[in-house]
């Protein structure tokens, strides 16, 4: 079986009113995500990209946002039903490169907590890699409007 590559992204919108959840991890802070799921970025670039290594188009085509079936759905069941796909197509996840862009909160602080977190979808947590970064003040983001995401996937 040839290696595959797949690449996700994922933004949204930060709101007052919503839990932030990134990585599969509550994150203490006074905005969440808006967003018909949980909105969990992280775990939505991850999913894209393994869906995409799979050849399988997108998120949205599995997890539909016009489903109610989905309305508050957390991420991580989401990320484990793909990574389940992923194997049962005999392919294992070799490795996750992911990159989180945020102005705030601080982020680093929670890089093990989702890594442990995500690894509970069938990712090993030493074939999981997350780098935190800010927008620099440029853009939405970096206006503190929102996250962005972006992962790349390899499977073997």
């Amino acid at each position: 079986m040839p290696l595959r590559i797949g690449h996700g992204f994922d933004s949204h919108r930060l709101v007052e009113g919503r839990k932030l959840i990134l990585g599969g991890v509550e994150i203490p802070f006074y905005k969440g995500l808006l967003g018909h799921s949980d909105a969990d970025v992280l775990c939505h670039a991850i999913t894209d990209a393994i869906i995409g290594g799979l050849g399988l188009g997108d998120i949205g085509r599995h997890f539909p946002d016009t489903d109610p079936a989905w309305k508050n759905a957390d991420s991580m069941f989401l990320l484990g039903n793909v990574v389940n796909m992923a194997v049962e197509q005999g392919f294992e996840i070799g490795w996750i490169d992911c990159t989180l862009i945020a102005e705030k909160p601080k982020i680093a602080p929670h890089i093990e907590a989702m890594k442990a977190r995500i690894a509970s979808a069938g990712i090993p947590a030493d074939r999981i890699n997350i780098k935190a970064k800010t927008a620099e003040g440029m853009g939405p983001v970096g206006r503190g409007e929102g996250m962005e995401a972006y992962a790349v996937c390899l499977l073997l």
